[in-house]
């Protein structure tokens, strides 16, 4: 399984971004679907996910401002973040688990993609 994460970017506070993940050499539908984030010198941080039967979660700091979402026809997973702060500054990453649920840690996660950079000004 491959995973590409993108729509990061330069924001101003206050705004909205949609990551997108697109997946390949699986299927949204079968995988149990995640994103995280993290700077430097952190642990990788649960931000959201989605399991295979579409139970969500959301890490609860950040609950309110996030919608995740995934598109079976396209074969990618989506990530809405409202009110930006500067201190949702981070690489985040998508990633996909093949076990019966869904985790908020990481290392449950056997894929991985490279990331995209989102950079929140103030």
């Amino acid at each position: 399984v491959q995973l590409q994460a993108s729509g990061g970017g330069l924001v101003q506070a206050g705004k909205s971004l949609r990551l997108s993940c697109a997946l390949s050499g699986g299927s949204v539908s079968s995988l149990n679907m995640g994103w995280f984030r993290q700077t430097p010198g952190k642990e990788r941080e649960f931000v959201a996910s989605l399991s295979r039967y579409g139970q969500i979660v959301y890490e609860d700091s950040l609950n309110g401002r996030l919608y995740i979402s995934k598109e079976p026809t396209k074969n990618m997973m989506f990530l809405q973040i409202d009110g930006l702060k500067p201190e949702d500054t981070a690489i985040y990453y998508c990633s996909a688990r093949t076990r019966a649920s869904s985790s908020t840690w990481h290392k449950d996660y056997e894929f991985w993609g490279p990331g995209t950079l989102v950079t929140v000004s103030s």
